[in-house]
């Protein structure tokens, strides 16, 4: 049975999700959620997922919210593919959730806001706050050092394999190079630029930007 995939393809956090299961070789079925029409925001939606937000999936008779959540399911469920995904020893599986957490923590929350700013409310006719751009890409660029010197010393965030801590980055980067035309901030270091030109290779996030029609 095909895990159901609540959410826009073209949404940052349903991409993450996707490019899991696509990592996984697993079965999905993406189920449309209009957001400019605030679908997610309807009652319908908000019984799938009370804080109205996207993704959420379906997996048979459980539903899940939250992305990182539900790529550790994922990669929890199928562990022939997902044990490389979260690593395979008690210290990989520690640096990959240390990873995912500063991802969430330390760079995410930036980018949102840079994106929102630059991108997002231009769309909405709301005004943009540059100041608060320009602070969170001050911020940005001292957290992107720390990548730069992680990346100088393994070639992915949490060792030698390609994980989770990896493939949560990908939306993020791509909408800061290609939305906010912010690449300045990734092309201008070394390590850090070859580790996203590898991981933006992989075969399952070319599937996923074809999905979202880019």
């Amino acid at each position: 049975m095909a895990v159901k995939v609540y959410g826009p393809a073209r949404a940052a956090c349903p991409q993450r999700v996707l490019a899991c299961l696509i990592e996984l070789g697993v079965d999905f079925e993406v189920i449309p959620v209009d957001l400019e029409s605030a679908e997610h925001k309807k009652p319908d939606f908000l019984l799938k997922q009370p804080f109205g937000q996207v993704p959420v999936i379906e997996d048979g008779d459980f539903r899940l919210y939250e992305s990182r959540a539900i790529i550790r399911y994922l990669a929890a469920k199928y562990p022939e593919h997902g044990a490389k995904l979260v690593g395979t020893t008690l210290e990989e599986r520690a640096l990959v959730d240390q990873w995912l957490e500063v991802e969430a923590h330390n760079f995410n929350d930036l980018v949102y806001t840079i994106v929102l700013n630059l991108v997002v409310f231009p769309r909405i006719g709301q005004r943009t706050d540059l100041a608060l751009v320009h602070g969170c890409e001050q911020k940005l660029d001292k957290v992107l050092d720390i990548y730069e010197q992680r990346l100088s010393t393994s070639r992915y965030l949490a060792g030698e394999s390609f994980t989770l801590a990896d493939l949560s980055h990908l939306p993020g980067i791509r909408y800061l190079i290609h939305e906010a035309n912010f690449g300045h901030l990734i092309t201008g270091r070394k390590n850090l630029n070859a580790w996203w030109e590898e991981i933006s290779a992989r075969p399952s996030w070319k599937k996923v930007l074809k999905l979202a029609g880019y």
